[in-house]
């Protein structure tokens, strides 16, 4: 099902997506507004960069504002937060994309900052301004959620260690995510063409890439992914729901 037909209409919606800035996030948060969301562009550091994003989605009739704000810091969640209430009314949707952990310079202990404490701390944040039928969309990627049965690259272990740690610390609020009428999705992805993880892995392991490929047959470009992702914002699925997109098949035969 492609996502002009699953698409459903947002207007009145107001969404954050962190690590929006650009790529997979960026994509997603345009898709959003183009079906009638209002959203929190979120960036650490380039305000040009979400500007720019910003600026697309309002010369295309959408509504979004662009706010700083570091997820690994105290109070960066709430500022996001604080922005969809104050700008927009409120918060309906939030899209857990941002991650990292293979950057130099930001401590032995980022990834794991950021791809799990940061998450649960956004989720907390969140929470508190959700209403019933409100949903919450993680996303991560095959190689960090299989990470306890596949192998992945030595260069990507910290990282998939650290968002299947993130993944878990989300699952264990199921229930009181249940208890407040708010959905929990997992979208886990193949490899992503074009994406900084991607660049730096083959950079890392060359050829990782193009090993990936021919594995999975086809890997999924950042426009596509960010449909995907998207597309869980409303789909019909269970609570706890985990969407595989792409390549998962030898992941879940090697899980048995």
């Amino acid at each position: 099902m492609s996502e002009t037909t699953a698409a459903k209409d947002l207007s009145g919606k107001a969404a954050i997506v962190t690590g929006s800035s650009r790529g997979i996030g960026a994509e997603t948060a345009k898709l959003l507004a183009a079906r009638g969301a209002s959203v929190v562009i979120n960036y650490r550091q380039k305000a040009p960069r979400a500007n720019k994003v910003v600026a697309a989605i309002e010369e295309a009739g959408g509504r979004a504002v662009a706010v700083g704000a570091d997820l690994t810091a105290e109070g960066g969640a709430q500022t996001l937060v604080d922005a969809a209430v104050e700008q927009f009314g409120g918060l309906d949707l939030l899209v857990l994309n941002a991650s990292g952990g293979m950057e130099s310079g930001l401590g032995e202990d980022y990834a794991l900052r950021l791809n799990r404490d940061a998450q649960v701390s956004m989720l907390e944040a969140a929470m508190g301004a959700m209403k019933p039928g409100s949903r919450v969309v993680f996303v991560t990627s095959h190689q960090a959620h299989f990470i306890h049965t596949v192998p992945t690259m030595d260069a990507y272990v910290p990282v998939a260690k650290s968002k299947r740690a993130g993944e878990d610390a989300l699952r264990e609020r199921l229930p009181e995510l249940e208890e407040k009428g708010i959905k929990l999705v997992v979208v886990s992805g193949d490899m992503i063409e074009g994406t900084i993880t991607a660049t730096l892995l083959d950079r890392s392991t060359p050829g990782a890439i193009e090993a990936r490929r021919e594995a999975a047959g086809k890997l999924y470009s950042v426009e596509e992914f960010a449909a995907e992702v998207a597309q869980m914002v409303t789909a019909d699925v269970e609570h706890g729901h985990t969407e595989y997109v792409g390549g998962a098949e030898d992941f879940l035969s090697a899980r048995g």
